[in-house]
């Protein structure tokens, strides 16, 4: 059992919360799949031994999922956002999102299966459109807008453009 947190996230789900707990365990650093509660009786979407909530972290942060059923829908105005360090890790986690049923979105952002978005953000980027010198973040803001993922070299090819 995983120690409680005084906050934590609790993500809704319509029947595949461990589903999506295990992939991003998987998928993702300081992360991983805790307690796996069973419902004691049945309920308006389930029913006695269904899994009614999945404890996890994600990226070290404490979550918990609830297969409440098909009630409430994941949206963009809740995302995750990862921080990446080289294209190879944004890749990796963009193309692990994609290729288990996700879609793609833009400016870095994707949805997975279940319909939550991500942001796979490089460090780069966020470098890039802070830069002191406007001229520089606003080329790389206005590359960034072209993009599904991002790509690092074509931020920082805008970014330092003479």
């Amino acid at each position: 059992m995983m120690a409680h947190s005084k906050n934590r996230i609790c993500l809704w789900y319509n029947g595949d919360a461990e589903e999506a707990a295990r992939f991003y365990a998987k998928t993702f650093p300081d992360s991983s799949v805790g307690n796996v509660m069973r419902a004691p009786g049945d309920y308006p979407s389930g029913s006695q031994g269904d899994v009614l909530t999945v404890e996890f972290t994600v990226l070290g942060v404490p979550c918990l999922r609830l297969n409440g059923g098909p009630a409430f829908k994941h949206s963009e105005a809740f995302s995750f956002q990862v921080a990446t360090w080289s294209q190879e890790e944004t890749d990796r986690y963009w193309n692990a999102i994609i290729d288990h049923g996700g879609e793609e979105s833009a400016c870095g952002w994707c949805r997975d299966k279940w319909g939550l978005s991500w942001q796979i953000t490089p460090v780069a980027l966020t470098e890039a459109i802070n830069d002191p010198d406007r001229e520089a973040a606003g080329r790389a803001f206005q590359a960034m807008m072209q993009m599904g993922k991002i790509d690092i070299a074509t931020i920082n090819a805008a970014r330092f453009a003479p």
